[in-house]
């Protein structure tokens, strides 16, 4: 039998760090960060526990990774939805498709997402790894779609923001509805309350998105 090639070889590690990745956001939204170990990680991806080791230095970096990958997928998925935005008013509504996706995944998966949020607020801060660098690119794009004259510093600024919303949703015992979060987001980037996927609740006293137009730094 001949030797597999060196693209036969990446492409198999690259799905064996996708399932570990995949069983890692699986397993942590279950069971929660604590009670999942990596031998539980590893059996359910159908990998060898030393595999872990050598692509990820710890379970965090592992988890970090792991839901920046979901985030980036979740994303691109709303991005592409038919119909598919065009033309010169597509920005607007992939703006408010990456909303709504980001903030979906707090609403929907709010364990997963609270530990991954709880894990960069820790000492192990922010991680720069290749699932990290995808979601960023992406959100980028949507910041050059929208109109930013100067993306490298308005994508920064969005990421932020998009942080900032998630937490409220996720406080225990004191949690600040979706609709409330995006209400806030869409008024500070005029978008309609009506683009994206509006969620079927309303922020109390209405909608206060709805502006029309952009702010005037996107429009120059």
């Amino acid at each position: 039998m001949s030797p597999r090639s060196a693209s036969v070889n990446e492409a198999l590690r690259r799905r064996s760090r996708e399932r570990l990745l995949q069983a890692t956001v699986d397993l942590v939204g279950e069971r929660g960060f604590e009670a999942t170990t990596l031998g539980d990680i590893a059996e359910r991806a159908g990998a060898a526990r030393g595999l872990i080791s050598y692509y990820f230095p710890g379970k965090r970096q592992l988890l970090q990774s792991a839901v920046h990958r979901l985030m980036h997928l979740t994303l691109q998925a709303a991005l592409e939805r038919e119909p598919r935005p065009e033309g010169p008013d597509a920005g607007p509504e992939l703006l408010a498709r990456a909303i709504d996706a980001v903030l979906g995944l707090a609403h929907d998966r709010p364990l997963l997402m609270r530990t991954h949020m709880a894990g960069i607020l820790t000492a192990e801060g922010f991680i720069q790894c290749p699932e990290q660098q995808r979601l960023a690119q992406l959100l980028r794009g949507v910041v050059v779609a929208y109109g930013s004259p100067d993306p490298d510093a308005d994508y920064p600024l969005l990421r932020a923001q998009l942080m900032g919303s998630v937490v409220p949703i996720l406080l225990p015992g004191a949690p600040i509805s979706r609709a409330v979060m995006r209400a806030e987001l869409f008024q500070r980037y005029g978008l309609a309350w009506e683009l994206g996927v509006p969620p079927q609740e309303r922020p109390p006293g209405g909608a206060r998105a709805g502006v029309p137009g952009r702010p005037e730094r996107a429009r120059k």
